[in-house]
């Protein structure tokens, strides 16, 4: 009899354990690819799992309610008849503790199949077939995909080079069979590469910018934040003094740590830093607050008026609205805002704002408060987190007034928004030069300089301070 084991996903990186909220499905159900399996909360994101595989429920593991360790089995279906051969478990095993007692006896042997596509010899000569994808250094794979990759018995080698499309360029079941499809009628795998990125990202003909003298590291061969080289070992050596405290860094803090490395890696940073005069946006505020509240039920903060300045310069600056991939700018059509958000446990997330450019100033602040929310409630959806191509953070809200934030990877630039404040300044009237008091507040951008160069994110910076210093909703 031919099983699948249904494994907890892993949704996001800094993600290590999920509950199960329902069951869509009970024991006996016959079930079909992409039929929603169970409901999963974790600690951002709730989502409905689909399953990968046709089939029929012969166990469900787990309960309602229970919390379950990522890539722990919480379910097995027994797949259409195959007269050919078994499919393959999963090969790398959750350790015993993670998993119930009736699996733990699972072979951690690949059957050859009978019927297998035979790589080709310039692979198979120097390559062996994958058979560990769970180490952090290795590339994350579904079940569904590394069982595939197994019955074609493709190399860890040709799997690297697959172009992903999926979350953080994962890659995902339709990938790796278009891979297959294509190498069966003789397409080498570098070829086919090259070719599906050209593909998925269409090339820019407007581009004029002269390439770099120096090849960089494309976006797509970029390992996700979850498989960068982890270094236990400082660069520097520490020595420790009595009375020190030595404490490892949780699962999360080493993702950000790498995720933070990663970008300083990717893109070489720059930051510049402007003065802003919102008087005319605080006053506004002050005199359409209450109305605001009574009518659309939410607070009116400064944010929504901040996202609508941005998205009208990224307008007029596209090339901010970019990726880079090697020598190649991918110009993003969409305009979609990420805005930090500090949850109560002291961590950020960057829910996404898509097409903000579309939305009326309400429609922002209306976007704004249900992410917001949405993430302190741990209520995110997958599709609330992707797809940015702009990122904002406001550490004006901790009382902060200049920072220079890191860049939300594979995006070239993000906002730091400081502390709003009053100040002395020099204001020319009819009469003469005089001082009053402003509110003012600086305005940091930090970009990726392959593509961005100081006049043009000068320029973008200085335009988004325009349209708050000169407000008029």
């Amino acid at each position: 009899m031919s099983t699948f084991e249904i494994k907890m996903p892993k949704l996001g990186e800094s993600i290590t354990e999920g509950t199960i909220m329902t069951w869509s499905v009970k024991v006996g159900d016959v079930i079909k690819e992409d039929d929603i399996l169970f409901e999963v909360n974790t600690a951002k994101v709730s989502a409905e799992i689909p399953s990968p595989v046709d089939g029929k429920i012969l166990e469900l593991l787990f309960n309602e309610g229970d919390t379950v360790p990522v890539g722990t089995v919480v379910a097995i279906v027994q797949l259409e008849d195959d007269s050919d051969q078994e499919v393959a478990r999963e090969v790398t095993e959750p350790a015993p503790e993670n998993r119930p007692e009736r699996t733990q006896n699972t072979s951690a042997s690949v059957p050859e199949p009978a019927h297998a596509f035979t790589p080709e010899p310039a692979h198979t000569a120097a390559a062996t077939p994958v058979m560990n994808v769970k180490g952090e250094k290795a590339r994350w794979l579904s079940p569904i995909v590394l069982q595939i990759a197994q019955e074609a018995q493709l190399s860890q080698e040709e799997l690297d080079n697959i172009p992903g499309t999926g979350y953080l360029g994962r890659l995902s079941k339709k990938d790796i069979k278009a891979y297959l499809d294509q190498k069966r009628r003789g397409v080498q795998a570098a070829a086919w590469a090259a070719e599906t990125k050209v593909a998925v990202e269409p090339k820019v003909s407007s581009v004029t910018e002269p390439k770099p003298a120096v090849e960089a590291k494309t976006v797509a061969e970029t390992k996700p934040f979850s498989a960068v080289e982890s270094k236990p070992d400082s660069a520097v050596k520490i020595s420790l003094s009595e009375g020190d405290e030595v404490v490892e860094m949780d699962f999360i803090r080493r993702i950000i740590a790498d995720s933070m490395v990663l970008s300083k890696n990717v893109s070489p940073h720059v930051t510049t830093v402007v003065e802003v005069d919102v008087t005319k946006l605080v006053r506004w505020r002050e005199r359409n607050k209450e109305a605001f509240l009574r009518h659309e039920g939410i607070s009116l903060t400064y944010m929504p008026a901040i996202v609508e300045a941005t998205a009208k310069a990224l307008i007029e600056f596209r090339y901010v609205n970019a990726s880079v991939d090697g020598y190649r700018m991918i110009v993003k059509k969409q305009i979609n805002i990420g805005v930090a958000v500090s949850l109560n446990d002291g961590n950020l997330i960057v829910p996404v704002i898509h097409d903000a450019d579309k939305l009326s100033l309400s429609g922002l602040a209306a976007s704004i408060d249900s992410l917001a929310s949405k993430a302190r409630n741990k209520k995110l959806s997958a599709d609330d987190i992707q797809g940015g191509t702009f990122t904002i953070t406001n550490f004006g809200s901790f009382k902060n007034i200049i920072g220079t934030p890191i860049i939300n990877q594979p995006e070239v630039a993000i906002l730091g928004v400081g502390y709003i404040e009053k100040k002395p300044a020099v204001v020319e009237t009819p009469e003469g030069d005089t001082i009053a008091i402003r509110h003012k507040m600086y305005l940091s951008l930090s970009y990726d300089h392959r593509i961005v160069n100081g006049a043009l994110g000068g320029a973008f910076l200085k335009r988004i301070a325009d349209y708050l210093e000169n407000w008029n909703a």
